[in-house]
């Protein structure tokens, strides 16, 4: 079964999707919702599937802060994949705010794509086991970064889900080198259920330009700073300006105490100014755009804690 993609150029708010009568009457759609512990894969996996790079991947845990949805379209299909943030214990509100995107995944669900990391021996599946057990639809049991270990691991690992959780198929995967990843999407559209489309057929997610835009600034502050100071950070978008031939965007850091604005402007501004030149860099490639970014740091301390700023950034309900 052939299906299309847009490209990141198309991205608007979608609305509903009114059917008409060019929508097959056997047309397939639903949430297919990815949850998993930090760093199994769950961003690559989605990315994967949707053919966007629409979730940012570092190497470090709770990169994913938000439930970013990625839609795929066929003639008589349409998929909505949800990332969601890694499954933790919170520490503090913005941690609280990042777990109820995740609960909310267990309620429209589906299909639920479980992740497992198949180097973690590890069983974590206490941290949801309550959701998983309210959870009425059918499961998919995904061994994620099968290219890393041996053939023997995988049976072991595989073995040992299907005693330890419910699941209609148990798949071993790697989202990175995309092996087995047509077997789960023919799998997927198999257990959709008949809908019209929740979403306009030219959607590729729910999630303006500028949010992008964030995460990708976002992004260069994990991979250039250590320890605490990308988990202190946010980014916000303060202005966006759209002209016929370059995009003008100012963006501010959002950090948690005076120490850490130092370390991240750096000696002379050369740290964020490497940030703001990689970040630069993606965005146009990303809006097919010349772009001029400026970057501000501002510091709110204890804003991983502030209700109101939360709010603001979109993590909790206004």
């Amino acid at each position: 079964m052939e299906f299309t993609l847009q490209s990141t150029k198309q991205l608007q708010e979608p609305s509903i999707y009114i059917m008409s009568t060019s929508i097959p009457e056997k047309h397939r759609a639903g949430f297919v919702n990815i949850i998993g512990r930090p760093n199994v894969g769950k961003s690559t996996l989605m990315n994967a599937l949707v053919g966007e790079r629409l979730a940012i991947i570092t190497s470090k845990a709770q990169t994913t802060r938000h439930r970013i949805i990625g839609i795929v379209n066929g003639e008589d299909f349409q998929i909505v994949y949800s990332d969601t943030p890694g499954i933790i214990t919170p520490k503090y509100k913005l941690q609280e705010s990042m777990m109820q995107f995740v609960d909310g995944t267990f309620k429209d669900a589906d299909v639920l794509l479980i992740v497992m990391d198949a180097k973690d021996k590890e069983d974590h599946v206490s941290l949801f086991e309550k959701q998983l057990e309210q959870n009425t639809a059918p499961v998919l049991l995904l061994i994620n970064k099968i290219d890393l270990v041996d053939k023997r691991e995988i049976e072991q690992q595989l073995d040992y889900w299907k005693k330890r959780v419910d699941a209609v198929e148990y798949m071993a995967v790697s989202a990175l080198e995309k092996i087995n990843l047509g077997p789960l999407f023919d799998k997927i559209l198999e257990l959709l259920p008949l809908s019209p489309p929740y979403y306009d057929k030219e959607a590729l997610t729910d999630k303006p330009e500028r949010f992008f835009v964030s995460e990708i600034i976002r992004e260069k502050i994990f991979l250039n700073y250590k320890q605490e100071i990308p988990y202190s950070c946010e980014v916000y978008i303060e202005s966006y300006q759209e002209e016929p031939t370059i995009t003008r965007i100012r963006a501010v850091i959002l950090t948690n105490r005076k120490s850490q604005k130092p370390i991240l402007i750096g000696k002379g501004g050369s740290k964020l100014k490497k940030v703001g030149t990689e970040a630069r860099h993606d965005i146009e490639k990303f809006l097919d755009q010349k772009v001029y970014l400026e970057l501000y740091v501002k510091v709110k301390e204890n804003w991983r804690d502030s209700d109101s700023l939360l709010k603001n950034l979109g993590y909790k309900d206004n």
